[in-house]
């Protein structure tokens, strides 16, 4: 092998891919990209951090175009088809994707926690009294109570909308209502719980594009956090909870469910990156504004 030559440019194209896709560390991809021009340039034309981004996030191949703005102005680079231009996509992308996977992995060292507004709730006994807004803030003598059930594997569910159009989520938390009733301590709790996140249509529909896994719920009154197998790219800014049956049968016989805290954690991509969705289709725009930094806790919570 010649001096100052990587090994890179002895082997085939594809062989080469797999070998830095096996890199799953973003830090270690830039690192590599600094190892020589050649890698460099290897790694832009081949989109390595753009394919990293669309394994660990597969929300993102519904990305229809992109426009970077750059000093308030829109530069839509997607529209242009000249050689220098299709460089600057790449060059554009690598950045773009870059800066997403830093922020992306950050949530591991840093989360941070959102602020809700509440949308719906599947069912609500006594409306306004016990609706889902009281579940926002972590006051004692209020919560949400669904309407009663017949049957205790009965389901229920409550949206809420997170602050920012695109983020990413590692954890949502829930408190389960608990109080004394009928001269004991009751608990209000579902059996298990499951959380989707997507937007709504121009409809004003919930669109799902993840479903976690089920969860279990310790059958007690005190937050219990529920953290993500992998932290999940939420476009769209709509959280689902599903409610899955039910532990505490009332005096008349039927089963409840109700809630008194939710707060979600991850980080925050805005304002660097936002979305518009597309109708019908589903897919979005992305918008990256590459001079400003995502939001940090404190401004996230005053939101």
């Amino acid at each position: 092998m010649k001096k100052g030559v990587g090994f890179l440019e002895y082997l085939e194209t594809d062989v080469a891919l797999k070998i830095l896709m096996l890199l799953n560390n973003p830090a270690d991809l830039i690192r590599t990209s600094a190892v020589s021009r050649f890698w460099h340039d290897f790694v832009i034309a081949n989109g390595i951090l753009k394919q990293l981004c669309f394994t660990k996030f597969p929300q993102l191949s519904k990305i229809s175009g992109i426009v970077e703005l750059k000093h308030k102005e829109m530069d839509n680079l997607n529209v242009e088809s000249s050689s220098g231009t299709e460089l600057a996509i790449l060059e554009r992308d690598h950045k773009l994707y870059a800066s997403m996977l830093k922020y992306m992995f950050n949530t591991k060292e840093s989360p941070i926690e959102f602020m809700l507004s509440d949308i719906s709730a599947s069912s609500t006994d006594h409306d306004p009294i016990e609706s889902i807004y009281n579940t926002l803030t972590p006051v004692r003598l209020t919560h949400w109570s669904s309407k009663g059930h017949s049957d205790h594997n009965a389901s229920e569910t409550l949206l809420y909308e997170l602050n920012t159009s695109i983020s990413v989520v590692t954890e949502i938390n829930i408190r389960p209502y608990e109080a004394f009733h009928l001269g004991k301590l009751a608990l209000w709790s579902a059996k298990s719980v499951r959380f989707r996140m997507g937007h709504q249509d121009s409809q004003g529909n919930f669109v799902c594009t993840y479903t976690s896994p089920e969860f279990s719920m310790n059958q007690f009154g005190r937050i219990q956090q529920f953290k993500l197998p992998e932290p999940v790219l939420c476009i769209g800014g709509f959280l689902q909870i599903e409610l899955l049956g039910m532990v505490h049968q009332a005096d008349d016989g039927l089963f409840y469910v109700g809630i008194k805290y939710v707060y979600v954690k991850g980080i925050l991509l805005q304002p660097t990156f936002n979305i518009v969705i597309l109708e019908p289709s589903g897919e979005f725009l992305l918008n990256y504004q590459p001079e400003y930094q995502p939001r940090t806790n404190a401004v996230a919570k005053k939101a």
